[in-house]
């Protein structure tokens, strides 16, 4: 099965940033301790602080989804809930 990749952005809303950013300290370390995360980014803009790029590869379609339904229900998931998220998907190899 091809990898899955998704990159784009997403825009915090200003009254949700320090509780995005405190958040995405864990949120990083478990998605990369994932079975099948390959790759995982999010780097805050240095131009506009509430924006951040997104960058993800997974081994595969199964691996990916794991990690949306593990999201779903996470801090994470919690605390991003007002985020928008501009993204595209893409399988390689």
């Amino acid at each position: 099965m091809p990898k899955v990749i998704l990159k784009g952005f997403i825009i915090v809303p200003e009254p949700d940033l320090n509780a995005v950013k405190a958040e995405l300290i864990n949120h990083k370390r478990l998605t990369l301790s994932e079975p099948g995360c390959l790759v995982f980014e999010v780097v805050q803009c240095t131009i506009n602080p509430y924006r951040f790029d997104v960058y993800e590869e997974f081994i595969d379609r199964d691996s990916f989804e794991r990690h949306q339904a593990r999201v779903k229900s996470s801090a994470w998931g919690k605390v991003s809930d007002n985020v928008e998220r501009h993204y595209s998907q893409q399988s390689a190899g």
